[in-house]
């Protein structure tokens, strides 16, 4: 059999070890692939935890999320746990309090209830998606995944009840058919999206925040009229290489508070909870369009990230 090309059926177990990811139809945001950028994307966002505020200086390192699929008395019930790739699915899940009932109700951050992620365990392809919830409490988005392998699906959200703190759970997805491994894309510190290029200044730091920021510029002119996305001028999610711990990453004041200007600019506060390489993926929008802009940086060394520019998008629907 050709090294370079498996035909492999993934049961869930094995999801953890392959990966790409990729949604369209309703409920989808913005993808990012490995492939050159051919057309305008759709979205991504992290979410605060409930004991701390937006605009963030000086945070102790924060844990990181989704690694758990349980975690204050909530359990992640993914009921997709596996696909069929290239064929389209219906993603459904629903989150169960202590006692097995389904939570059906949610504070609203950034817009929505709940905020789900799909990333390659290879951390070369990610979703933000926007699933719709039942009166049952289950959770649905049409997903359709191109190619055989495992990700990591990250739900996103905070419980509507008393001193509840906002959650990332996580759960291991597979889909079976052709694979074929990519390696984590070279450190960069520019990414280019949908004819707009993206310069990342700043370091993320292990165990220390940081502060760090993101230059929008199209046909070589800084883009000062971004538009407002989920309650924020940009959106940034980071990943870490190896186990994909999902990182909370703070905007640095909201639209409208007077702190924050709509671009070129947009930046975050960040804290790594250790040294390694991590996948940054920055979401923003422009004429009516969320793009998303990817990279790959480490933590620990002087810069954010050095190297091959790096990060595209392909088309995304939905809502």
């Amino acid at each position: 059999m050709n090294t370079g090309l498996k035909i492999t059926t993934f049961a869930a177990a094995l999801a953890a070890t392959f990966g790409t990811a990729y949604g369209v139809g309703r409920g989808l945001d913005p993808v990012v692939a490995d492939s050159p950028p051919k057309h305008e994307g759709e979205h991504t966002r992290p979410s605060p935890r409930a004991e701390e505020g937006g605009g963030h200086t000086g945070h102790e390192t924060p844990p990181a999320g989704g690694l758990q699929i349980s975690e204050d008395g909530h359990t992640l019930d993914l009921q997709t746990p596996r696909v069929t790739a290239g064929d389209r699915a219906d993603l459904r899940f629903t989150v169960r309090d202590g006692s097995g009932r389904a939570v059906t109700a949610y504070q609203r951050e950034h817009d929505k209830e709940l905020h789900l992620i799909v990333a390659s365990r290879d951390l070369v392809t990610y979703r933000h998606l926007h699933p719709t919830r039942d009166a049952d409490g289950t959770w649905s988005t049409p997903v359709d995944l191109p190619r055989a392998g495992g990700y990591r699906v990250f739900a996103d959200f905070t419980p509507a009840k008393k001193n509840a703190r906002n959650l990332t759970l996580g759960a291991d997805l597979a889909a079976s058919g052709p694979y074929q491994p990519k390696k984590l894309p070279p450190a960069s510190t520019t990414a280019e999206t949908n004819g707009y290029e993206v310069e990342l200044a700043g370091a993320l730091l292990p165990g220390k925040a940081s502060e760090l920021k993101l230059k929008v510029s199209r046909a070589g002119k800084p883009v000062t009229n971004l538009q407002p996305y989920l309650g924020a001028y940009g959106h940034l999610v980071a990943l870490r290489s190896g186990d994909l711990a999902y990182l909370h990453v703070h905007p640095n004041g909201e639209p409208g508070d007077g702190k924050t200007r709509p671009g070129p600019d947009i930046s975050f506060t960040a804290t790594a909870p250790s040294a390694g390489s991590y996948r940054l993926f920055l979401d923003f929008k422009h004429d009516g369009k969320v793009h998303t802009a990817a990279f790959t940086v480490r933590a620990g060394g002087a810069e954010a990230g050095s190297g091959t520019p790096e990060g595209h998008t392909e088309d995304g629907h939905g809502h």
